[in-house]
């Protein structure tokens, strides 16, 4: 357990040291040596959890997909709102999903021989998947007024958000974005919901704090996998013959 508690560790500092790492160069300049230093860790331990540059840039995309396992709700479109008020609350209060987000948006709108790169549309396009999914469930339970495409939907709720966040992100580095998210939530809702349903949706700043907390605990009381030494090895290792890998060094 104590292994596992220290791989787990490791992975996010280098997930994080990354996140800052990219944010401020750019991911074409940025470097595999220059993230190990600022994780403070060794080439092996680096390589036993990514493969490459571009395996990390994924992993820090990644994480602001991440919200973990949230309690199934009495209404699917609850479940919506709740994944967007845990993703407000983190982009507040969690550097990695703000980094994350910021290379999406910023950083990463071109590639190095000047066209698109494939990775930034990749969190928006996640985003819009996952909503689609939530609100097909939800006109299955006849939550849905008829003329709401989830599809479409979805589209509209994913583009809405990026861009509330990033105005909100402008304004007052995301100080007041619950408040903004909240109030797209109270605007949109009764275009798509049934009537029925809106008196039992829950919108409040406090319910994210609470969905945190359900969070932590259920993740606390999984059964841990057995760790078998492989990071000792990697890092004892010390990434030996690794040195070209991901380019970034």
């Amino acid at each position: 357990m104590a292994r596992q508690a220290r791989a787990i560790q490791t992975r996010t500092s280098i997930l994080l040291a990354a996140a800052e790492v990219f944010d401020e160069r750019g991911y074409n300049t940025a470097t595999i040596t220059e993230i190990i230093a600022r994780a403070g860790v060794t080439k092996g331990a680096l390589y036993f959890h990514f493969t490459s540059k571009e395996d990390l840039a994924s992993g820090v995309i990644a994480a602001q997909l991440e919200l973990g396992p949230l309690p199934p709700q009495r209404t699917k479109l609850q479940e919506l709102l709740d994944q967007g008020l845990l993703f407000a609350h983190q982009l507040q209060h969690d550097p990695l999903t703000r980094a994350s987000v910021g290379l999406a948006m910023d950083q990463w709108s071109e590639s190095a021989e000047g066209g698109h790169n494939p990775f930034h549309a990749r969190p928006f396009q996640s985003w819009a998947d996952r909503l689609t999914e939530v609100l097909v469930e939800a006109r299955a339970r006849g939550e849905l007024l008829q003329h709401v495409d989830p599809a479409e939907m979805a589209e509209l709720l994913s583009g809405s958000f990026t861009g509330i966040q990033w105005t909100s992100q402008v304004l007052c580095q995301r100080k007041d974005l619950m408040r903004r998210v909240i109030y797209m939530f109270r605007c949109l809702l009764p275009s798509i919901a049934v009537p029925q349903i809106l008196p039992l949706l829950e919108l409040t700043p406090e319910r994210a704090v609470s969905l945190l907390a359900a969070r932590d605990a259920a993740l606390e009381a999984e059964d841990s996998p057995t760790d078998d030494g492989r990071e000792d090895a990697a890092d004892a290792g010390n990434g030996a013959g690794a040195d070209e890998k991901g380019g970034g060094a």
